[in-house]
Formats: structure tokens, C-alpha cells, sequence
């Protein structure tokens, strides 16, 4: 019973997952499918990968590192806005580099432990390191899922596309950063909570860094869910408490997220916005990154190939996309779910939204 009482609570205070639930019902009333129709429309791979990713982050977490590399970087960087500046500069560069999900899922433990070691506040350097993600992870073909995806259908090489999209990427992360200097302060910092860990910590650590590279080589192959289900199975077996301190209902949301945006997107209503969207003044760019607001920059990549073969709009308009709303990014999503800080989404907003205004607006100049 109180196991039940718990996940009852849950779902009860996880208001976008109430939400999806809720709209599905009439997207189903206004494109009615099979049950294998609604399942086909979910990303396997993608949620698969989530799984695995976020078991090893877990466990790393778990295995007390993440906490010793905290204190390391407080010892080198004892100032609030020198490390905050140095955390976003780094968590730029790994999204560009194993995408902007990964680097998530690697820096928000690291985050939270800086928080429990410092007592600095964590919930905004959690919303900068979100958009600092989206930034750096503009910049290659590989930093995101768009980015492959577009990368792919416009036939250019991998360093042609990066120089395509250097200006946009560089330009985020140039006011991303100017942006975090006033927000943090100067003040010192200090580890105020000692940390030791175990030699069976130092293995579990030792394995899980040893994972991480595995199951990227694995996504890359399409083995994503075969990988994930090893990875469960091997802490099933030798650590279960990673498998419990898993957020699951993570992976709900995001299934549900690809079933009503991919009914969402066929609905005729939705093809007319689209042509709609692409008629305003700047074309692809501008409805690339006012759909990535309603159905996220993924959909709407995906979505809007079909409609124009400019590319270089097409992808910084979803790059840009990915700012304003957290529906924008499943990286801000993740982002503010592995805080499980509340009241955190609504200030996340307070950044984004002016964020994306302004390098929409800067795109838009260039372009």
C-alpha cells in the first residue's frame, strides 16, 4: 500500500504526464488507429536509449564519483560564476560531441552533487545547463536527433554542416554565457559535506564509465534496445538499487509524447499550419521554430522536411526551436525531470522565453 500511495502521488503531481493522458483521448476520437498503429508511432530507439542512458547516469551517481568530481571542480573553480561558466562551456562542448541528452544525463547528477557539497543553487544552474546543451549541440550533425536527421537528408558532409551551423551555435552559446554572468555571483565557495567512497563504489563506477561509451557505440548500430535490456539486467542482477532510484514514468512521458505528436501530425489541420507557418516571413526558418514550440523540434524537423528543401533554414529554425517553451527540447524536458526540483519549469521559462526571442531574432537578421 504505501508503494501504491507513492507512484498515486506521482502521477498525480506530474502535470504534463496528466496532460498527455488527457489529450490522447480526442487525438485518438480525431485520427482513430489500432492499438499497433499507436504503438508503431513510438521511437523505440530513442526510449530505449533514455532507459540505458539513464541507468548508467544513475548509477554513476549511485557510486559516489560524481560527487568527488564535484568537489574537484569547487577546489579548482571556488568561485559560483567561474564554475557555472565553466560547467556550461563544458556541457556545450559534450552535447556537440555524444549529444545533448548524454550530457544531460552526465551533468545534472554532477550538478546535484555540487548543490549537496556547496548549498549552491542548483535548480538554475540546471536551466542554464539546459540551454547551454541546446546551444553546443547545434553546432555538428551528431549533437541532437534533428541535426542527424536533417544532416542526413540534405546530403552535405559532416564538416560542411558544421560550418553551417557554426554562427547559429556559436552566437547561443556567446549569449547563453553573457547571460549566466550577472545570474550567478561572485562569491566563494566551499564543500561543507565530506564525501568517501567504497571500493565496491569504485567498481560500480569503473563498470558504469565502461558502459557509457558501449551503449553509444550500440545506439549508433540501432542496438539501443537490446543494449538497454543488458545494461537492466546486469543491475538487476549485481546493483537493484539503481533499477528503484530510476524516474520510470520518464520513459511513460516521452512514449506518450511521440503517440499524441505523431497523431498530431496527421491530422489535416496541422499539414495546413504547416504550409501556413512556412509562408511567414523568413519561410522555413520561422515555422521551423514556431512548431518546434507546439510539437517539440524533433516532430517538427521530421515533419517539415517534407515541405522544403532549405536546409540551413530549416535547421536553425528547429535549433533556435529549441529554446521558448521546455516543449521545445526533450532535452529540457529531461533537464527538469532529473532536477525534481519543484516549481523549477515555471522559472525555467523566465530564461528560455527570452532567450529564444532574442536569437530568434538574430537568426532571422542573418538569414
Amino acid at each position: 500500500m504505501p508503494l501504491m500511495r507513492r507512484v498515486l502521488s506521482r502521477l498525480t503531481e506530474d502535470y504534463l504526464l496528466l496532460a498527455l493522458l488527457g489529450l490522447l483521448p480526442l487525438l485518438l476520437w480525431l485520427k482513430p488507429t489500432t492499438a499497433g498503429g499507436v504503438l508503431v508511432l513510438i521511437d523505440w530507439q530513442t526510449v530505449s536509449a533514455l532507459a540505458g542512458l539513464m541507468l548508467l547516469s544513475r548509477a554513476l551517481e549511485e557510486s559516489g564519483y560524481l560527487a568527488r568530481f564535484a568537489g574537484w571542480l569547487v577546489a579548482l573553480c571556488h568561485v559560483e560564476r567561474l564554475l557555472a561558466a565553466v560547467l556550461l562551456l563544458f556541457a556545450a562542448l559534450l552535447a556537440a560531441i555524444v549529444t545533448n541528452d548524454v550530457a544531460l544525463f552526465i551533468l545534472v547528477p554532477i550538478t546535484l552533487s555540487l548543490g549537496r557539497l556547496t548549498g549552491i543553487a542548483t535548480g538554475r544552474l540546471i536551466i542554464f545547463l539546459a540551454l547551454a546543451v541546446n546551444a553546443g549541440s547545434a553546432l555538428t550533425p551528431i549533437g541532437n536527433p534533428q541535426n542527424l536527421l536533417l544532416w542526413q537528408a540534405s546530403g552535405y558532409s559532416f564538416w560542411q554542416f558544421t560550418l553551417l551551423m557554426a554562427p547559429l551555435a556559436l552566437s547561443l552559446l556567446a549569449l547563453i554565457l553573457l547571460l549566466s554572468y550577472p545570474t550567478f555571483s561572485a562569491r566563494h565557495l566551499t564543500v561543507t559535506v565530506p564525501h568517501q567512497a567504497s571500493l565496491d563504489n569504485r567498481r560500480l563506477f569503473g563498470w558504469s564509465l565502461l558502459g557509457y561509451p558501449l551503449f553509444i557505440l550500440a545506439m549508433e548500430h540501432q542496438l539501443a534496445p537490446q543494449a538497454a535490456l543488458l545494461v537492466l539486467l546486469a543491475f538487476l542482477l549485481f546493483k537493484r538499487s539503481v533499477v528503484s532510484g530510476i524516474d520510470w514514468l520518464l520513459l511513460v512521458v516521452f512514449s506518450l509524447m511521440f503517440i499524441d505528436l505523431g497523431l498530431l501530425a496527421q491530422l489535416p489541420l496541422m499539414q495546413q499550419l504547416a504550409t501556413q507557418l512556412l509562408a511567414l516571413p523568413g519561410g522555413s526558418y520561422t515555422g521551423a521554430a514556431l512548431m518546434s514550440q507546439l510539437i517539440s523540434n524533433v516532430p517538427a524537423a521530421i515533419f517539415l522536411q517534407h515541405f522544403t528543401d532549405d536546409w540551413r533554414a530549416l535547421s536553425w529554425g528547429v535549433s533556435v526551436g529549441g529554446f521558448g517553451l521546455a516543449i521545445g527540447s526533450l532535452a529540457n524536458l529531461i533537464a527538469l525531470r532529473l532536477s525534481k526540483q519543484p516549481g523549477l519549469w515555471r522559472e525555467f521559462h523566465y530564461w528560455s522565453l527570452p532567450v529564444f526571442v532574442v536569437s530568434f531574432g538574430f537568426g532571422l537578421l542573418i538569414l
